[in-house]
């Protein structure tokens, strides 16, 4: 059995099990984000190598001591310095344990004493504390400037002999601003302690957080609805619910409703802490006279992760296994061509094949939002895979589906489905994801959120959603300049605002939308989505070429994006290469018959037709898009001009009144103006002849 001399650090999250009571799927979430943005780049930084995750804690080795402490006094003093920016409920505190020992080595984790010591440590670490051995202090020197203080020998649970320890020495105000004084009472937000002449009083979660939010706000009035969001969020509650925490509050303080010395009713208004306080932490990022500070690193657009486990070869027979793992690694491969999600790699997740572990436990494990699994099973010459995707946290089935398929080429029978199944789960995760920002409450939202916010006004396909959406892809790069993915977004919205949405058509904001998609580039040069936008934008600039160019490029860096196909055929057709054109609208449908652009990918193959002349083939295409929800108006107008060239006056006079609903001031005169991005004096006139045929003015 291999052993080796090792630094090892044990890192553990103060209070989790309270905070996610208190507040699951965001604990997890700004767990997520702490991991991801400065724990993660910190170990990298000096050389670390994370063992494991365990939900609240993180197992890392060094191969050098100074690297080590130096990992750790980073993480807790930046760590703090993002507490200080936000309010109570959203801070994270940590302790870190550091021991230099011997370990035995499986594979690539470790176990034996020494992974045993620093966990111990860790244990007997302040919050924002770091705790270390003999051996790592003596190792240590005056290689990093901080002090230590000595902690004497320690005994620690399993370990039968004392541990000589010593603590890091911070700056001592850091401690204290974790405690608000008043009377003989202290109430410690960081080990989450309300106590008396230093005796620990037991107090439920809710009352600890309500007498912490009415102590942070002591010079005014909190109202009821304050109370109501601040410790219970989203969920609905009753006025007798409020009243028994109040009542329990006051309890453990020695208070009651008649004295009222620590917490007094104003009525008809709310709550006032009255007592005289001594000292207190910083208040919440909520207070009336403090300037609003964002979430903690809720100003990096922190993007969903997912987990793809090993597919389950439901045949049982060991020489069919490749079949499901081909399809599990090509799916994770396709899915990491999508710039906006983090996909975890393939050996972690295959860790967890045949796990008994339950879905929201591998997604601790994984540091994954999502997770998806699925099966496969083979009979004969005919395949069946069945795939879904799992919210990790709530363990609620997001999207499933069952692919059947004839066996002719293997390898041809992988690709077609991993395509199809990385499509559905892109366009699927896209619009979870929007509807979580969307019921998340509208303070302090990071630039991811925003970004979601934008992106779902988007869809709405709508000229009011499309201005939302611009000014909240703003804001998103107002926290964040440097999130790609805004860019792109806010560049598609700008361009379609005149295709799409009746602004006059402005070369200066085509050309301002150009910059934006090409910083997204410069930002990202390898996510495909920018590359697409780029495409849209040389489109709406009648740059064909350019525009086929860069669509083709997207395709090459991520070959199961449905949009990208329908604005290639988009583009191809106003060339005058329909029949190409056609076989892209094809792919677009097959990949996400759900998407929320399939109106779109309809519509255009409608015109694809009308251009050619197949009259019939363009009413049915139009016909399909009209009926998708949320369809844009262009798609009504359309129809009238297939209907128009194909003879059908009746139908065609149904038709108009249906855009009219939706578009009083559509006529032809409007659609010639609206037309801008046609360059083809054939194409504008059949469109346009269509319309009139069919009785539009």
């Amino acid at each position: 059995m291999q052993r080796k001399l090792t630094t090892i650090v044990a890192m553990d999250v103060v209070g989790y099990s309270r905070l996610m009571e208190r507040d699951e799927e965001g604990t997890l979430s700004r767990l997520k984000d702490v991991r991801g943005t400065l724990i993660s780049p910190a170990i990298e930084r000096h050389s670390g190598r994370t063992v494991k995750l365990m939900g609240d804690g993180i197992l890392v080795e060094f191969t050098s001591v100074v690297g080590a402490l130096q990992c750790a006094v980073e993480i807790q003093e930046k760590l703090a310095e993002c507490n200080g920016t936000v309010s109570e409920k959203h801070k994270v505190h940590m302790r870190i344990g550091l021991h230099l020992g011997d370990v035995i080595v499986d594979g690539d984790d470790i176990y034996g004493d020494g992974v045993n010591v620093a966990a111990r440590l860790e244990s007997i670490a302040q919050p924002g504390g770091v705790v270390l051995s003999k051996q790592v202090h003596d190792h240590i020197g005056g290689n990093v400037a901080v002090q230590f203080a000595s902690l004497g020998e320690q005994k620690v649970k399993n370990i039968s002999r004392p541990i000589e320890a010593y603590r890091v020495e911070f700056a001592p105000e850091s401690a204290s601003a974790n405690v608000i004084r008043f009377g003989t009472f202290e109430l410690d937000t960081a080990l989450y302690e309300l106590r008396e002449a230093g005796e620990r009083i037991a107090v439920e979660p809710q009352v600890f957080d309500l007498l912490v939010y009415l102590a942070q706000n002591s010079d005014r009035t909190v109202t009821r609805e304050e109370v109501f969001e601040e410790i219970w969020g989203n969920r609905i509650v009753s006025d007798a619910a409020l009243s028994s925490q109040i009542k329990a509050a006051r309890r453990v303080l020695g208070d009651d409703g008649a004295s009222q010395h620590t917490i007094r009713t104003i009525h008809g208004r709310g709550f006032r802490f009255v007592a005289p306080i001594e000292s207190a932490a910083p208040a919440s990022a909520g207070e009336e006279d403090a300037a609003p500070v964002p979430d903690m690193l809720a100003t990096i657009a922190l993007k969903p992760s997912v987990a793809i486990l090993p597919f389950e070869n439901l045949n049982h027979d060991p020489a069919e296994d490749y079949f499901a793992d081909g399809i599990t690694e090509d799916l994770t491969t396709a899915l990491s061509k999508n710039r906006w999600l983090n996909v975890v790699a393939r050996n972690p997740a295959f860790a967890f094949r045949n796990s008994s572990d339950s879905i929201k436990t591998i997604g601790q494990k994984l540091d994954a939002n999502y997770i998806v699994t699925g099966s496969v099973r083979k009979a004969g010459t005919r395949a069946r895979i069945s795939v879904q995707i799992i919210d990790a946290s709530s363990e609620h089935s997001i999207w499933s589906e069952r692919f059947d398929r004839d066996i002719v080429d293997i390898f041809d029978l992988q690709d077609e489905i991993t395509e199809t199944v990385a499509a559905r789960i892109e366009s699927e995760l896209g619009l979870t994801e929007q509807k979580k920002a969307e019921r998340r409450p509208r303070k302090n939202l990071g630039a991811w959120d925003l970004y979601q916010l934008g992106v779902a006004e988007f869809y709405k396909f709508t000229r009011e959603g499309n201005l939302k959406c611009q000014d909240l892809l703003r804001q998103a790069l107002e926290l964040d300049p440097e999130f790609a993915a805004a860019h792109s977004r806010l560049s598609y919205a700008q361009a379609l605002s005149m295709v799409y949405f009746d602004a006059t058509p402005d070369d200066a904001v085509l050309d301002e939308a150009l910059s934006s998609a090409q910083r997204a580039i410069e930002l990202d040069d390898q996510d495909a989505i920018g590359y697409f936008v780029i495409g849209r934008v040389h489109l709406a600039r009648r740059e064909y070429d350019q525009a086929i160019n860069a669509l083709e490029y997207a395709l090459e860096l991520n070959p199961c994006l449905a949009q990208t196909y329908c604005g290639l055929g988009d583009s191809l057709a106003y060339e005058g290469r329909l029949d190409e054109a056609i076989d892209q609208f094809e792919i677009a449908v097959r990949l996400s018959p759900h998407d929320p652009f399939r109106w779109a990918f309809y519509s255009y193959r409608s015109l694809a037709h009308l251009f050619k002349n197949e009259f019939d083939d363009a009413v049915s295409w139009a016909r399909k898009a009209v009926q998708v929800p949320n369809v844009q108006y262009w798609a009504r107008a359309h129809l009238v001009a297939a209907l128009g060239q194909a003879g059908e006056s009746s139908q065609a006079e149904t038709a108009i009144k249906e855009l009219k609903k939706v578009k009083p001031e559509f006529s032809v005169d409007f659609a010639r103006e609206h037309l801008f991005y046609l360059k083809r004096d054939d194409q504008i006139e059949t469109y346009l002849g269509g319309l009139t045929k069919a009785g539009l003015n």
